[in-house]
């Protein structure tokens, strides 16, 4: 397995399936290629302090190293988002929420994304209907 870094894979697994649980949200996307499985994990600033946050993506990744690999879909990039209950919850009951998150993303259908061009969205023009012209 290997990590997402970049801001776009993010945004991208964002748009895809999520499935909540008390101490994080799961969410997955598929993707067309034959690369490997990608885990990102982002804790917001809402949840505390910087020590308080590192704390919960290290308890998050602990997490996915002690997950089975079965219960991973091949070609598909998974984020965990740790909420602040991430810190107290016993480790063994989180392992069993992420398999259970895990196994609902499975079953939840992909969610369908729609381009600019097809969802009717056009850039308004210029002020007072005028339209650009060079000179």
């Amino acid at each position: 397995m290997d990590r997402l870094r970049q801001r776009a894979d993010f945004l991208a697994v964002a748009n895809g399936t999520r499935a909540n649980s008390a101490a994080f949200v799961v969410q997955g996307r598929s993707r067309d290629d034959d690369g490997p499985i990608r885990i990102g994990f982002t804790v917001t600033k809402k949840n505390g302090t910087a020590t308080e946050r590192n704390r919960i993506r290290r308890r998050l990744r602990e997490l996915v190293k002690r997950l089975d690999v079965t219960s991973v879909r091949p070609h598909h990039d998974y984020v965990l988002v740790g909420r602040r209950s991430a810190l107290t919850r016993d480790f063994a009951t989180m392992l069993d929420d992420l398999r259970s998150a895990l196994h609902r993303l499975d079953r939840q259908p992909a969610k369908k994304t729609v381009s600019s061009k097809d969802s009717g969205f056009q850039l308004p023009s210029e002020p007072g209907g005028a339209s650009r012209k060079s000179n």
